[in-house]
């Protein structure tokens, strides 16, 4: 047995199965649908629509994620965490039987509702479980789940389209979502489980609502089903801009905001959320364009270009790994995810410069060494705010992070594909991938993405340079203590 695990080992080890299945179906779910979107427009209809099916799931993920956050402390977490995968398995259930693109779209953003909700209560419950001393370890396990979703995402949705039907997507939720609502919900009953007394602010909860929902829409819809300077889009981002007004207004009036100020006050949750918020928003967006340009550049095709990615996922994984199990044994626990960051910011800027003149296998190189300091960062970032905060902020913390994360993810995939294929130079994707013109076209437009991925890296390495090291409170006896 670990000596390192607390008491009740075996509900606890299971307990960590369950919610890493929790957190592999939220993560799953952003990436499978995408080789799958051809085949489901063609049997569908309405193909121009397809955006949908993926804008709909984010827009419902990311408004909902500080509200589980919120309801996490004030009605336990087991609760909630069961309500969000029962609302997810519905969802799945109801995209899987979905007769029309519209109908496809509602029940993704039902099923949102429910998966914006897993990753946050999930890293919530670890915290309650393990001390901070120990958290690291695990955070780097679940940077695994992450990995291998964007890894097999993609493939199992192209599988199942070619092969099989595409409903076979969100109908491989149920059995992997009834095991972890099963698991987790019997095993936590076992276990101690925390409340803490908060007033839930409702019309603040509306709000940041609709500014992050308009935000995410027209990230959206930007530069692909509207043109960014037209008046939808400028209309979405002036109602953003107003609500998110609106939001910082209530936040400062109210007794206890959906959002509490002591927790924004604190500069080592700024600075974490804003460190964490640029490196995982950079790998997310350089993971959607990157097999743009091996397909159209490189020559590969659709599954080859997938598998290339493989080596890039690894590193993140790898990071997380290293600086995760390093974080209990290092009093300077920065260290791992500086040194990862800085060495990954020259590697991009590395790639800009001499992309031209690289071999496939040293671009791959250089993009790994950039995404084993993204990876070194995931970690510690989410326990040094957990680390911060009052047991009683524990998972609105926690969630306002992942919320943040995932607006900042949003932000920069919009601003990465309109680097990549904006322009008109989308158009160049149906001629012949390898000629000239395509090669010319996509190395200018790539220079600028690795450009971009290293200011994302050395913001990053800056907001985590700023951030306090404080030491990580003990090893725990209790599960319950932290």
């Amino acid at each position: 047995m670990d000596t390192d695990l607390p008491p009740a080992a075996a509900d606890f080890r299971q307990v960590m199965v369950g919610l890493g299945l929790a957190m592999l179906l939220s993560a799953l779910d952003q990436t499978i649908v995408v080789t799958a979107m051809p085949t489901i427009g063609a049997e569908l209809g309405d193909p121009q629509n397809l955006p949908s099916i993926v804008t709909a799931y984010l827009v419902a993920s990311t408004i909902v994620t500080p509200l589980y956050g919120k309801f996490a402390d004030v009605y336990g977490r087991r609760r909630v965490l069961t309500m969000a995968l029962t609302i997810f398995i519905l969802g799945s259930i109801f995209c899987a039987l979905a007769p029309t693109m519209g109908a496809l779209a509602v029940a993704r953003f039902f099923q949102g509702l429910g998966g914006g909700g897993l990753i946050a209560l999930a890293q919530t419950i670890i915290a309650d479980l393990v001390s901070p001393l120990e958290r690291g370890r695990f955070q780097a396990y679940f940077a695994a789940v992450f990995a291998t979703s964007s890894i097999a995402g993609p493939v199992l949705g192209g599988l199942f389209a070619q092969y099989l039907h595409w409903s076979l997507i969100f109908w491989i939720n149920l059995p992997l979502g009834v095991a972890a609502l099963l698991i987790t919900n019997s095993r936590l009953k076992r276990l101690p489980e925390r409340r803490h007394p908060h007033h839930i602010d409702y019309p603040g909860a509306l709000l940041l609502v609709c500014a992050s929902g308009a935000l995410v829409l027209a990230l959206g819809w930007g530069g692909g089903r509207y043109p960014w300077a037209s008046p939808p889009i400028l209309a979405l981002i002036g109602i953003s801009l107003l609500f998110w007004a609106l939001f910082a207004w209530r936040t400062h009036v109210f007794d206890e905001p959906l959002i509490p100020t002591r927790i924004l006050s604190l500069p080592i949750v700024r600075n974490a959320t804003l460190s964490s918020a640029f490196a995982l928003g950079g790998f997310i967006a350089l993971s959607v364009v990157m097999p743009i340009y091996f397909e159209a550049s490189v020559g590969l095709s659709a599954r080859d270009s997938g598998l290339a990615l493989i080596p890039v996922m690894i590193a993140t994984v790898f990071g997380a790994f290293v600086s995760g199990r390093l974080m209990s044994r290092l009093p300077r626990y920065k260290l791992v995810p500086l040194v990862g960051l800085g060495l990954g910011t020259l590697a991009s800027v590395y790639a800009a410069a001499r992309l031209e003149t690289l071999s496939f296998f040293w671009l791959n190189a250089l993009l790994s060494i950039t995404t084993f300091g993204v990876g070194s960062l995931l970690p510690i970032a989410t326990v040094a705010v957990q680390n911060a905060v009052d047991r009683r902020d524990l998972g609105t913390a926690t969630a306002s992070t992942q919320f943040f994360r995932q607006l900042g993810a949003a932000t920069l995939v919009a601003v990465f594909g309109a680097l990549a294929i904006g322009g008109g130079r989308g158009a160049l994707l149906e001629t012949t991938p390898g000629s000239v013109l395509v090669v010319e076209a996509m190395a200018a437009s790539y220079r600028q993405v690795f450009m971009t991925l290293a200011v994302c890296t050395g913001l990053s390495f800056l907001f985590l340079a700023r951030m306090e090291e404080l030491p990580l409170r003990g090893r725990s006896a209790d599960p319950a203590q932290a």
